[in-house]
């Protein structure tokens, strides 16, 4: 898959996540990768500890701000930060494995803190250029 992986848009003083992939569980992978990079490059991330998530929701786009939301929990909770993610979903049920580290100022610098997963500009389509999308607007 050679398309974009994902990118940042502007909203507000808030910051927009979205997430491009051949299928839902891609688009929302790097949809996770985007949030990662509104603190700090993923490139710089070593992924050696590893976390599981698991969300359900009536539909892709609240499954998306859960999956997202559950990812803010674990760095807050763990204070770590994550640069690899594994997602599976069936039936609005999403299990996901997120590998990472602790964060540390010095390593990954992170410039803010993402308070949480919004439903501004919800979306999680698949596009004409049958790829999936996947995006919402983060609480920076």
């Amino acid at each position: 898959y050679m398309g974009k992986g994902w990118e940042h848009f502007s909203h507000d003083a808030d910051m927009g996540v979205r997430g491009f992939g051949v299928s839902m569980e891609r688009a929302f992978e790097q949809t996770a990768h985007a949030l990662t990079a509104v603190l700090t490059d993923p490139e710089h991330v070593h992924a050696e500890d590893m976390v599981e998530i698991h969300c359900e929701a009536p539909d892709s786009e609240f499954l998306l701000v859960d999956w997202l939301n559950a990812l803010i929990y674990e760095m807050a909770v763990r204070k770590m930060i994550f640069g690899r993610f594994e997602v599976s979903i069936e039936n609005n049920r999403l299990s996901a494995k997120a590998w990472g580290e602790p964060v540390s100022v010095d390593k990954h610098h992170p410039a803010v803190e993402v308070k949480g997963a919004t439903m501004t500009e919800l979306a999680v389509r698949d596009t004409p250029e049958s790829e999936w999308m996947a995006q919402c607007v983060v609480d920076v």
